[in-house]
């Protein structure tokens, strides 16, 4: 499903426009950038979580060549499916 599948369906069930719900979804997009930004998680509980995590630095290898290059440290978001969405995955 893509971004616009997922707004026609959230409008058909929510009985709201295609407008509105693209609004929504462009707000959540925006308030959950801002909060990792601050280091904050996002939490939506039985459903996911993102947070953010320290990747520390690494040695990693270029795939063309075989030679080796430093990776540095950095901060990436993390996403937890939340127990709701691991049974849904499942067919539960």
């Amino acid at each position: 499903m893509n971004k616009n599948e997922l707004i026609e369906r959230i409008g058909e069930r929510a009985e709201l426009s295609k407008d509105a719900v693209a609004a929504v979804l462009a707000g959540f997009e925006a308030e959950a950038a801002e909060a990792l930004g601050r280091g904050d998680d996002v939490r939506l509980p039985g459903f996911l979580t993102i947070e953010t995590a320290q990747r520390s630095a690494r040695t990693g290898r270029n795939p063309q060549t075989g030679a080796a290059i430093e990776i540095p440290a950095q901060t990436v978001a993390k996403v937890s499916a939340g127990s709701k969405l691991k049974a849904a995955a499942r067919g539960a």
